[in-house]
């Protein structure tokens, strides 16, 4: 079961864990500068080197104050079962200098990840800015070779997971998000990820059967306009029998009921004309194929002139036999003013006939949704149940990339920053541990990063928190729950104990809950207010005495 839920490309390795999900995802899945930092790191004697590199962003997306941390099972995946085969090795040593020596290939030969620690926050938390999300400890030319992959598996998986996070925000918890981007997506890769981000981030179902099968997530779909203006008449239906639902009897004709109803409806209604029969036509042959889950798709040619009354006529049949429709799909024109004149179209159904629950049946749009789309259609007021969104969802129009990184912070137990002009890529150094502290109410209120060795905050002592950067920046904090957020998801050799990797079911439970305990002005999608990330005042005095020890001195003429 657990290999459905997650995914697999290949048996797992010795210490029980898959592959990653995609097979391209392998050593020399790397920038080539990761090698010849290897080979240099051991030429120099260095590759043994314990290091300390810590994985983080810097800059929320979306205009927003929050990010879905995800793609750290993939991350783990690939470590577990990291090993360079001979072919590779061949390729690595063509695409080096001539010069290197035979011996860092011999090296190469042995390299896996056995020496290697990994501490991570949580598969589906929310994160901020600078918290490192990984933190990788191990020889340096072997954690070298790590950074690409790792910034690759991440960087896209948490970008997707925030933009459907936030469409689920807007959205509202009642209505049904289903994800509908794999023929828009950047390849098969970035739709079955997308598929699986999207499914953490809060949305419920996919249209794409791989990541269906890969990772056990619903899937929704029916049928398209080309199912619909590919029949011509009702003629085209040969076997025109159905079965009631309770196998009591069988109705030899269907199609005559459906017509029955077509006439009742619109000797009721007296709204509209004829109907479109070859639309009718595809209607009833869809319900007889499915009779248990119809929905149709009713803008191919005009929405309340010809596709509903088609579809109600179609689903009383239905009712008739004992099935219950499910019900229509809007994929083009104005969403809001025909979601509410389809769902009054259904109430008047209901009362005229007596078809309890017809009112109530379900109204789907899609048509290059996005969140300001769904909050203009909050605004102006509508009537759909389910959202289908592919294009702006997967292929994260809004921002192209989330903008990972992945600083050396420590080596041999030495602290090391790297400086910039610009304060926000000055790394914080030394090897850390993270916390939230959550107030009174239950949100949380600050992340706090202390040294290693510092004690951690404690449940109604109070800490002083401070920006990393900025001296004015500061603050007591009484935390009245304490969370420490780095967990170890990969202990190498050492002994320390493991957390176990979640099912996806579980990830996307989690992050909806986190989502949920989030502060409001937090999560609004206009001038959110900024999370508070902070060190302890002990690992701020450090930071400014490493910058200044680094930092050389200018002399002026």
């Amino acid at each position: 079961m657990e290999a459905k839920e997650n995914g697999a490309s290949k048996k797992p390795s010795s210490g029980g864990i898959a592959g990653p999900t995609n097979p391209m995802v392998t050593p020399l899945l790397t920038d080539l500068y990761q090698f010849t930092m290897a080979y240099a790191y051991w030429k120099a004697g260095k590759h043994q080197e314990r290091a300390v590199f810590d994985l983080y962003f810097r800059k929320n997306p979306f205009g927003g104050e929050y990010t879905v941390f995800a793609g750290l099972e993939e991350c783990i995946r690939f470590i577990a079962n990291f090993k360079l085969t001979e072919e590779e090795i061949d390729f690595v040593r063509q695409s080096l200098s001539s010069s290197c020596e035979d011996g860092f290939f011999d090296y190469l030969r042995g390299v896996d990840c056995s020496d290697v620690e990994v501490y991570a926050i949580p598969e589906g938390t929310v994160v901020f800015p600078k918290v490192p999300l990984m933190r990788v400890e191990g020889p340096i030319a072997v954690v070298q070779l790590l950074e690409t992959p790792f910034v690759n598996l991440i960087n896209y998986a948490s970008l997707v997971s925030t933009n459907a996070a936030r469409h689920r925000h807007v959205a509202g918890k009642s209505k049904t998000l289903l994800e509908f981007g794999l023929r828009r997506a950047q390849g098969p890769d970035g739709g079955v990820g997308a598929s699986k981000y999207c499914y953490i981030g809060g949305f419920d179902a996919t249209s794409n059967v791989a990541a269906g099968k890969l990772f056990g997530i619903p899937l929704r779909g029916t049928h398209s306009h080309a199912f619909v203006s590919s029949y011509m008449n009702l003629d085209e239906i040969t076997d025109k029998s159905l079965r009631r639902k309770d196998g009591s009897s069988t109705c030899d004709d269907f199609v005559i009921v459906v017509q029955t109803w077509l006439s009742k409806i619109q000797l009721s209604n007296g709204v509209f004309g004829e109907t479109n029969q070859s639309e009718l036509a595809a209607f009833t042959s869809y319900a007889l194929a499915f009779p248990d889950n119809f929905l149709a798709l009713v803008d191919t040619y005009d929405v309340m002139r010809s596709g509903v009354p088609n579809f109600c006529a179609v689903a009383l049949a239905l009712n008739d036999l004992g099935y219950k429709a499910v019900g229509i799909r809007l994929d083009s024109g104005d969403l809001a003013y025909l979601s509410c004149e389809v769902r009054k179209f259904f109430c008047s159904i209901e009362k005229e006939f007596g078809v309890p629950e017809f009112g109530k049946l379900a109204i789907t749009a899609s048509n290059d949704l996005n969140e300001e789309t769904l909050d203009a259609l909050n605004k102006q007021g509508h009537e759909v149940d389910a959202f289908g969104i592919g294009t702006y969802l997967v292929t994260c129009y809004a921002q192209a990339a989330l903008g990972v990184v992945f600083k050396l912070v420590e080596i041999n137990n030495q602290p090391r920053i790297k400086l910039s002009e610009d304060v926000s890529k000055v790394s914080i150094p030394c090897k850390k541990r993270c916390y939230r502290l959550y107030g009174k109410e239950g949100y949380p209120l600050v992340d706090i990063m202390t040294g290693e060795n510092e004690p951690p905050p404690k449940v109604g002592e109070r800490i002083l928190c401070r920006h990393p950067f900025q001296e004015s920046k500061r603050a007591y904090v009484v935390p009245q729950q304490v969370e420490e957020l780095l967990r170890c998801y990969w202990p190498g050799s050492s002994d320390k104990k493991k957390d176990t990797l979640p099912a996806l079911r579980d990830i996307r439970e989690g992050c909806i809950k986190q989502l949920e305990i989030m502060r409001p002005d937090h999560m609004r999608r206009l001038n959110p207010t900024p999370y508070k990330v902070s060190v302890s005042a002990k690992l701020y005095d450090f930071i400014h005495f490493l910058w200044l020890n680094e930092a050389p001195v200018g002399e002026l003429q």
